[in-house]
């Protein structure tokens, strides 16, 4: 009997115990944890700045107009330092201890391929947000992995339809300064392609280190590309490694006897080298601030003008990349009703966006993102200083529709079999 009589009281206890512990909200299940990794520190960190405000500006709209699935979005956030080491340890992290369901950043595309690999094994879906190797969504695709800017290849084809024109090959020598790792050696084997200049003994190139390059290295290239003295000189460099190298290029008196060229272009990179520097320079970007003025897409000068108004300056084309990826992401998990990768991933192959600018589309079998992109040169400094922010840098003169721009499914499939990869993502 005196048995009986002590189990009730510890039967209630233990209600009260599990009433009291289920009332207390569950933080971890009622949040969606997105992760970005982005140089926060390196070369390449005036890129990844914008990243992470464009990126902390979505997170705040969608919070406020109720989250994903009704679940508010955590943003964790780690320094690639544009290093592959670090990123495999900083998305493995973020995976397996925040258990974030989606990574996004880059801007470097050794990083992205590092970043989208690690993914890919722990089955997360990877956005690329700048990563221009077109190995990133070709030989080195999979089926985790969907970049939202554009690619060399398509970057190439833009520029060469300008170049072909007014520097003709059989007319013009080249001469190629190329970053020594992924990004740079697909670029240049793009332009080169493009530019019908594959003849390396007329149109002769030289590396730089990266990471790690030094202002000495810069010196030297730029030295031995007066030397050369070509009629274009192609700067397959990026962040601060091209500014420097553009300034080396100025003090050194290229800029008045040769076009220079800078095939992946953005508005931190014109920023760094200066209005008077990198005035009529040519380039070409998959978006820049005046693309939704110049087009009228209204919800691109919406982001604009929220942008601005919040920093005090424009956003470059990484910073809209980051905007997007994160509401295209939460459109598509809204359209699949579940996180689960699979489902999501389902939802994003084939579906047609518009944005920041025109329709893009992710496509089914690659996962590139398809869009226009523009050839651009930059504005005499006396416009530049003209603006408000001084960043008025680019004057759209040409564009290429992403149908026309993008690797066909052949040309897609040839490189895949050369780097003895599946014709499906796996």
């Amino acid at each position: 009997m005196r048995q009986q009589s002590l189990l009730v009281p510890c039967i209630f206890i233990m209600i009260l115990f599990a009433v009291r512990f289920a009332s207390i909200p569950c933080h971890a299940e009622d949040l969606v944890h997105i992760g970005l990794n982005y140089p926060e520190t390196g070369a390449y960190q005036v890129q990844g700045l914008d990243q992470l405000r464009a990126a902390t500006l979505a997170v705040e709209e969608i919070n406020g107009a109720g989250g994903i699935l009704g679940k508010k979005v955590k943003l964790i956030v780690r320094d690639s330092q544009s290093m592959v080491d670090v990123t495999y340890r900083n998305v493995t992290e973020m995976i397996e201890e925040e258990n974030v369901s989606m990574v996004f950043g880059g801007s470097a595309s050794s990083v992205a391929i590092a970043a989208a690999d690690v993914c890919r094994r722990k089955g997360v879906i990877f956005f690329g947000t700048l990563t221009y190797s077109t190995a990133t969504t070709g030989a080195e695709g999979n089926k985790y992995t969907f970049r939202e800017c554009y690619n060399s290849w398509m970057g190439a084809k833009t520029l060469a339809s300008y170049l072909n024109d007014h520097f003709p090959a059989d007319k013009n020598k080249y001469f190629y300064i190329t970053a020594d790792y992924t990004w740079g050696h697909t670029t240049e084997a793009s332009m080169r392609h493009f530019t019908g200049t594959d003849n390396s003994k007329d149109h002769k190139r030289i590396t730089t280190p990266f990471p790690g390059a030094t202002d000495k290295d810069f010196r030297k290239v730029i030295s031995f590309a007066k030397i050369i003295d070509p009629d274009v000189l192609v700067l397959v460099l990026f962040g601060k490694d091209m500014s420097t190298a553009i300034r080396q290029a100025t003090i050194q008196g290229l800029k008045a006897r040769m076009q220079i060229v800078v095939p992946n272009l953005t508005l931190g990179m014109a920023e760094s080298g200066g209005p008077k520097v990198m005035e009529g320079v040519i380039g070409t970007l998959p978006w820049t601030w005046i693309v939704p003025y110049k087009y009228e897409y209204p919800e691109g000068q919406s982001f604009v003008e929220k942008f601005t108004e919040r920093f005090g300056r424009y956003p470059s084309t990484s910073g809209a990349s980051a905007y997007t990826i994160l509401y295209e992401y939460k459109a598509a998990v809204e359209r699949a009703g579940t996180l689960r990768s699979e489902d999501v991933i389902s939802e994003l192959e084939g579906h047609t966006y518009r944005r920041l600018k025109d329709d893009q589309t992710w496509r089914e079998f690659d996962h590139q993102s398809v869009q226009t992109v523009y050839a651009v040169k930059c504005r005499p400094a006396t416009e530049v200083m003209k603006d408000k922010y001084r960043l008025d840098y680019f004057e759209i003169i040409d564009l290429l529709p992403g149908e026309e721009a993008v690797r066909t499914r052949e040309e897609w499939n040839s490189d895949r079999v050369k780097a003895d990869r599946p014709l499906q993502l796996e």
